[in-house]
């Protein structure tokens, strides 16, 4: 099993200071945007209003609102990286798999309640149209995999990315259940939802 490389949504990367601000300035409007319109109302003029810039420099970026979203979900997983690493960083070493799945699981909850623009795109799997080519549950087990490997002092094999991408996909259907049945989240289903991950991962990890 290969790694899923990186989402390349953009037109062009951003080479100076000034060009990365404007593209910042972009994925918020969109995002912004998008818990208050919807993916189907979303439009890159609209975007560039709310953000402030021409809609050329949209153009520049992005050839449609479908790449904004999907560059959108990449800065996404970017974010959920450095906050688990944060977390993890802070909570140490030698609390075992199951403190670092409780990390994962609850930055991703967070994230699910607080991030602009998160409970319509996530990483990629809620953007409503088009073939989910880029598979974004695989992009994000391959960063798990990277990211808590050494913590568990497991190597980064395809075994590890495989017991990963399981777990994903297991939490992305129940959390977008709970997430359906309460809008923070409905914490029954949570619960249970964390205990068929330790179960599972007890088995593959202890």
């Amino acid at each position: 099993m290969k790694p899923v490389p990186p989402a390349t949504s953009l037109r062009r990367a951003p080479v100076q200071r000034r060009s990365a601000e404007r593209l910042t300035r972009i994925l918020d409007a969109c995002a912004d945007l998008l818990d208050e319109v919807g993916y189907d109302a979303l439009s890159t003029r609209a975007v560039a209003q709310r953000a402030s810039v021409p809609i050329g420099s949209v153009y520049r970026f992005f050839g449609n609102k479908r790449q904004m979203a999907d560059a959108l979900a990449q800065r996404n997983l970017e974010r959920y990286t450095v906050r688990v690493t944060e977390r993890l960083r802070r909570t140490g070493e030698g609390e075992g798999w199951r403190t670092a799945m409780d990390v994962v699981l609850d930055e991703y909850l967070e994230m699910k309640r607080t991030a602009p623009g998160f409970s319509l795109v996530d990483f990629g799997n809620q953007i409503p149209v088009g073939a989910r080519d880029a598979e974004p549950n695989h992009r994000v087990a391959d960063r798990l995999t990277e990211l808590l490997s050494g913590y568990l002092d497991r190597e980064p094999d395809d075994d590890l990315r495989r017991v990963f991408l399981i777990a994903v996909e297991t939490a992305d259907t129940l959390v977008h259940l709970a997430f359906r049945v309460a809008p923070e989240g409905d914490r029954r289903i949570i619960d249970e939802a964390r205990e068929m991950l330790r179960a599972y991962l007890a088995r593959v990890l202890d």
